[in-house]
């Protein structure tokens, strides 16, 4: 009798037909802490809702789809006319249907908008990221249009709308509509006063005609763009750099003069569309006032730093998630991965630092939710150094993950390739480090509410573990020494983000969670990769908890 060669054995089962949500214990938890009682039971259902759809073979099947087939760029029709669409496969229209339609974008509509918003972002990108850049520049665009009244009050109810309409057409006859964003250009990158794009005024009612062009314009195929152009001088203004609002289709039918020149070829994020887009006369009304563009769109920067920190968060946890379902079914040396002291030890780190960025993440959300003047100077400190740290931390986290599943997570159907290559993306985008890094300089420089904020909120951890007690002071001790302080501004950036993150694991997480975090992060009993957390702690309580189980 010949012998069965192909009986599949020792291999873990996929990773499907869960509840995202509920099976992750530190997202639940935080989402009961911030919310105020009398939403919990609605806003879990949602969720739940949510988690169980992006847990669902079918939606997990339509994010490899989008990924594996990227946008296209149509830039005539088949007479020569420039139509300047972008083409995507209908389940990436599938995904962002479903986003929408669960509140990704409607944060400011409702009350606890944002705890919850945070949430379905961080449950519902772990399907397929690629849709976290649209709805992020929609979110974010709302704080920045309130600047100028008259645009919120046409554009917000399309912007927090529950309904996705991918036609181009007039915004005024569409149920909902979704926003991108252009700042930087090819000789400034972020520094966006080196901008050449020139707007010129058309008259006094706040039309300007634009001319120049953006080497990164996020989700060309949007509605609208908040973009930054040079304003001359005019009878409202003395000029400068200064926000505008480009609506992709007039309101008498007609495109805009909006080129796409090319798509990018990105590393990751294929399933989202980044272009460079040219102007020529295009029309577009300003937002705010005339040279105060940065302090203009600075308030959908900081949403979008925010959303950086809610997609890394969110590749850690589904990163974690399949190393710790993959270990805890598969066998080797006598028996399951997962009990293995060594491959524990790995797993409880990982678990860790996945934790400790979603528990950042929610916590500020919670203070967006608040909007009181010292959870408004503490966002201040706090997402540039949180934006700096949590997406650092992304991409070694992937690569340990990947490894805990040997060679089958460096096979493309696994999703870990997906997920790594996903991974340097929110570092880069919306400011690299060393931007974060000057950002938070700047906080504590000119802003001293916010340091104050900022230690008002650790300080409620003070006494709870000598270790946090402890970086607190030797991070006072750093701030007092101000010599050489932009080329210490990364050290003191990453200080500000773990201290913040221990405080808040202090308070809110079990005992063995914040034990090992303190031990590690704070109190230096950690080596140079994942895996060295000192071996007399609780590791396999930590791993329980992290385990993919709804």
């Amino acid at each position: 009798m010949a012998a069965r060669t192909h009986t599949v054995t020792n291999q873990a089962p996929p990773l499907v037909a869960y509840d995202v949500f509920r099976a992750d214990r530190a997202l639940g938890e935080a989402v009961e802490r911030h919310l105020d009682p009398t939403l919990l039971d609605e806003a879990r259902d949602e969720l739940s809702e949510l988690g169980r759809g992006a847990g669902s073979a079918q939606v997990q099947e339509w994010g490899v789809e989008a990924n594996e087939n990227p946008p296209k760029l149509k830039t005539h029709d088949r007479y020569g006319n420039r139509i300047d669409e972008v083409e995507f496969h209908p389940s990436w229209h599938r995904l962002m249907g479903k986003a929408v339609g669960a509140g990704l974008t409607a944060a400011w509509a409702r009350p606890g908008g944002h705890v919850r918003r945070a949430a379905a972002f961080l449950v519902w990108t772990q399907v397929e990221a690629g849709t976290g850049c649209p709805l992020s520049m929609t979110h974010a665009a709302v704080p920045a249009l309130r600047s100028e009244p008259a645009l919120a009050a046409e554009w917000e109810p399309r912007l927090t709308s529950v309904v996705y309409e991918r036609e181009l057409r007039p915004a005024s006859r569409k149920a909902g509509a979704v926003f991108g964003m252009g700042m930087t250009e090819k000789q400034g990158g972020s520094d966006v006063r080196a901008n050449t794009t020139v707007a010129r005024p058309l008259a006094e009612d706040g039309t300007y005609a634009l001319t120049g062009h953006k080497w990164f314009c996020s989700a060309p195929m949007s509605d609208g763009f908040l973009v930054l152009a040079q304003a001359a001088p005019s009878g409202t203004g003395q000029g400068g750099l200064t926000c505008f609002l480009v609506p992709r289709v007039l309101e008498d039918g007609t495109r805009n003069v909006f080129m796409i020149q090319r798509l990018k070829d990105k590393l990751g994020n294929r399933s989202n569309a980044s272009g460079e887009v040219e102007f020529d006369g295009t029309w577009a009304r300003r937002v705010g006032d005339e040279g105060r563009g940065v302090r203009t769109i600075i308030e959908m920067v900081a949403a979008t730093r925010l959303d950086c920190v809610l997609g890394s968060a969110s590749l850690m946890r589904q990163a974690v998630a399949q190393a710790i379902h993959h270990c805890t079914y598969r066998e080797a040396f006598g028996g399951r991965l997962v009990d293995k002291p060594l491959m524990r030890n790995v797993l409880a780190d990982l678990a860790l630092e996945s934790e400790a960025a979603t528990t950042l993440a929610l916590r500020l959300a919670a203070a967006y939710d608040d909007g009181s003047e010292q959870e408004r100077a503490l966002l201040r400190l706090a997402v540039p150094a949180a934006k700096y740290w949590v997406t650092k931390r992304c991409t070694p986290l992937v690569t340990e993950a990947s490894e805990c599943l040997g060679g089958n997570g460096y096979v493309e159907e696994s999703g870990m390739p997906r997920l790594l290559r996903e991974s340097p993306l929110n570092s880069i985008w919306e400011g690299a480090g060393n931007v974060q890094s000057l950002d938070v300089l700047r906080a504590l420089q000119r802003e001293p509410g916010a340091l104050d904020a900022f230690l008002r909120e650790v300080g409620q951890a003070r006494g709870a573990d000598h270790r946090l007690d402890g970086a607190i002071k030797g991070l006072l001790t750093e701030l007092a020494d101000l010599e050489g302080i932009e080329a210490r501004a990364r050290r003191l950036t990453e200080r500000i983000a773990l201290v913040l993150q221990g405080s808040l694991l202090v308070r809110y997480a079990p005992s063995a969670v914040a034990d090992a975090f303190c031990a590690s992060r704070l109190g230096g009993d950690w080596g140079g990769a994942f895996g060295t957390l000192p071996h007399t702690l609780d590791l396999a309580s930590v791993v329980e908890r992290a385990r993919p189980v709804s």
